[in-house]
């Protein structure tokens, strides 16, 4: 009988997101898992969510932050007729998901250079804060601010995707938590940055500053942003799930909660500014949102680890739909709008959290399914939803016809922009439908009857 050609060791043989790592049995053995650094907990694990916290601060924080940067380039000569300004957002965050399918596979099949992905990422990302600062209309904006900044961004956080599961199993739920948490904190500290950077240096000073300051705080992270099996990765490519009925239901809610999802983040220092305020508190409404967004990540993360996800999407599909129509809706003064900020910050920016669930009911449907590979798609999801939201925001902006004949937002012009986000919120909730039928499983798939 002939030897194996490899000798494989796995992260966990017991839990449903089983994670391998195989060398060829002609180069140096795989280590013993009594040798290896321990999962949930310890030291090196922390390290490892810590660099993926601040990576993912650096990335998502920036890019949800664009409301002050979209606020400020509507005030300037250059790029204030223009309909493409919240493009340049919507670019930034949307090509960081669409590009995580492709990524995630290029890191699956050059296993020698992932402990490098981190930092190309990173230089692309800095490179691309630096020839924005040159821009001279908003298709240089757009291609380096948004286009080139977002393709970075995932190269630069998808090994946090593919090693998460070597180091937490038990606690992958807060884990992914937490490290939402970071885009929530940089969040907080961004957009009053920002809004000062802006106002005293202008755009061109402010980008080259962020290039930098990027670069020098996720370097010393770099070294910890590693895999826990250090080995020569052997994995299997497959793709079936994408056609199971369970995560066709969940990926298209999930495409629906993005459609509106980043709206309210892109619009409401504008919308603030509407209202009669400036300055500091109309970037505070930002501030507000991402710090919600920090308690709201971990809290549905340390949920996701006990309740199934559909109760815990259910939350966050609940509360951010009553807080859009109710408190955006009726918002004609800043302290309701600050309420809302921090009540859809809460549940809607809770919504990613649900993911590490979501993988986990795709696999009992299809166990050969990778995790990793079923995150970058639902993260691909999210991407198609968030660039489709930006044109489909300005249209709405244009057509509204309640300005002026409605009560409170819906009359302020925003009125369609705010009812789209808030049905996207419930469309968000579409696995709920499941419920209505009775599922059974059969076979390798979910068989669902009325």
């Amino acid at each position: 009988m002939e030897a194996p050609d490899a000798i494989c060791t796995c992260s966990s043989p017991s839990s449903s997101f089983e994670h391998c790592r195989c060398t060829p049995k002609d180069k140096e053995a795989a280590p013993a898992e009594d040798t290896l650094a321990p999962q949930d907990g310890g030291l090196q694990a922390w390290l490892f969510l810590a660099a993926s916290a601040m990576i993912e601060a650096l990335v998502w924080g920036l890019a949800f932050s664009f409301g002050v940067f979209q606020s400020y380039y509507r005030t300037q000569d250059a790029f204030k007729d223009s309909k493409m300004v919240a493009l340049i957002g919507t670019c930034a965050t949307g090509v960081a998901y669409l590009s995580c399918p492709l990524t995630i596979v290029a890191m699956i099949l050059l296993p020698g250079m992932t402990r490098w992905f981190s930092t190309i990422g990173l230089v692309i990302m800095s490179l691309s804060l630096a020839m924005g600062s040159f821009a001279t209309n908003v298709t240089h904006l757009v291609l380096s601010q948004g286009i080139a900044f977002g393709f970075g961004g995932c190269i630069a956080y998808s090994p946090s995707i593919l090693f998460m599961p070597e180091w937490f199993v038990k606690r992958r739920g807060l884990a992914f938590g937490m490290v939402w948490a970071g885009s929530g904190l940089s969040g907080v500290i961004f957009p009053l940055l920002l809004e000062k950077l802006l106002s005293r240096f202008g755009f061109q000073t402010t980008l080259r500053i962020l290039s930098v300051l990027v670069f020098v705080l996720a370097g010393p992270f770099l070294y910890f942003h590693k895999p826990r099996i250090p080995i020569s990765v052997s994995r299997r490519l497959t793709f079936r799930f994408l056609f199971k009925r369970v995560f066709i239901f969940y990926q298209i809610g999930n495409i629906f909660e993005a459609l509106g999802f980043f709206l309210p983040a892109l619009y409401l220092p504008t919308y603030a500014r509407a209202i009669g305020t400036s300055g500091f508190l109309s970037s505070f409404t930002v501030t507000a949102f991402n710090l919600a967004s920090i308690f709201g990540s971990i809290s549905m993360g340390f949920l996701s680890d006990r309740y199934h996800v559909q109760n815990c999407i259910a939350i966050a599909t609940a509360g951010a739909a009553v807080s859009i129509f109710l408190l955006w809706g009726f918002s004609i003064n800043i302290p309701i709008l600050l309420v809302f900020s921090i009540a859809y910050g809460l549940f809607a920016g809770s919504y990613s959290s649900t993911w590490s669930g979501i993988i986990n009911e795709v696999q009992r449907a299809d166990p050969t399914s990778d995790p990793t590979i079923i995150f970058s798609f639902i993260a691909f999801g999210r991407g198609i939803g968030n660039v489709v939201s930006g044109p489909l925001s300005e249209a709405l902006l244009e057509a509204d016809c309640w300005k002026g004949q409605a009560w409170g937002a819906y009359g302020s012009g925003f009125g369609l922009l705010i009812v789209c986000t808030g049905v996207t919120a419930i469309l968000g909730g579409l696995c709920l439908v499941m419920r209505l039928f009775r599922c059974n499983k059969h076979e390798d798939s979910i068989q669902c009857v009325p």
